[in-house]
């Protein structure tokens, strides 16, 4: 493969072109004709606030979506091997990460190819350094369950295991965000802290953490969310082992449910899975940019 293949982020929040994508990185869109993108129509107009001096129409533009097919991978990366320069745009923040891309990047690895990274937001990190949690061990597992019981299950089983310091990360959709925060407020312990992050690099950007027990005591009114997708974060207070082998935090009666549904919820909530799971890889990130 003699061309090179550029992973080009977009904005994660409206308005914000200038001070979140590089001027350089503004420049190199504009000298690439061949594109692989999440969304044609939100890349078409992200290729125009860009400025790209060609007609947005005469560019190569083709739809990947939230799955790409692996079988078209080879027809969609001909315009590589013949010389010429691609980019991946997802709809929002940084593609391959918490979107589609990893696949193509394989592929283009695999066969020796060049593949650079661009430099732009991604609402994942910027929450992780504006948390105050742990940034040395820390794990994303894109949206949780739906349904109340697994995302119990869940929540409980990533608790326990934040608890040996690492921290917790994933993404909710605006209209499901309030319902997440009422859960987590319910389930995890009073000490474990956590971090609600909206709009991030946006004008209503707001990154708060306070543990459990300060986000019960709040006021309705700092409780309330945007309607936009949410990146929630938790670190779990390391917990003591009481005598005989019961849990410090919880009652005794609770553990052995929360135990057996530990194992059940990692395959469910953990790695890179799409769909409900991790987006993955794919954690379907519903634009939050992740």
């Amino acid at each position: 493969m003699s061309g090179t293949l550029y992973l080009l982020p977009t904005v994660i929040s409206e308005e914000t072109l200038t001070s979140v994508i590089p001027a350089d990185v503004r420049e190199k869109a504009r000298q690439i004709d061949h594109f692989l993108v999440e969304a044609a129509k939100t890349a078409r107009h992200y290729l125009k606030d860009l400025g790209h001096p060609k007609p947005i129409a005469s560019l190569s533009i083709v739809e990947i979506g939230h799955e790409p097919d692996p079988a078209k991978i080879d027809a969609w990366l001909a315009p590589l091997r013949e010389g010429h320069d691609m980019a991946i745009v997802s709809e929002s923040g940084c593609p391959g990460v918490a979107d589609p891309g990893a696949q193509i990047v394989a592929r283009v690895q695999a066969e020796g190819g060049r593949v650079v990274p661009l430099v732009g937001p991604s609402s994942l990190l910027l929450t992780l350094m504006a948390s105050g949690l742990d940034g040395q061990h820390f794990r994303f597992t894109g949206y949780l369950p739906i349904a109340d019981a697994e995302r119990r299950e869940a929540l409980l089983s990533l608790e326990r295991e934040s608890a040996r310091g690492e921290t917790i990360l994933f993404i909710e959709t605006p209209y499901r965000n309030r319902t997440m925060l009422e859960s987590l407020l319910e389930v995890l312990r009073p000490d474990t802290r956590l971090c609600v992050a909206q709009d991030v690099t946006g004008k209503n950007e707001s990154i708060r953490t306070k543990t459990i027990a300060a986000w019960k005591a709040a006021s309705e009114e700092e409780r309330e969310l945007l309607k936009v997708p949410t990146v929630f974060a938790f670190l779990a207070a390391p917990q003591r082992a009481a005598a005989k082998g019961k849990s410090a935090s919880r009652p005794s009666a609770r553990q052995p449910r929360s135990e057996k549904m530990g194992d059940d919820s990692r395959a469910r909530t953990g790695g890179h899975g799409k769909g409900r799971s991790a987006r993955g890889g794919a954690f379907r990130k519903n634009k939050t940019g992740r």
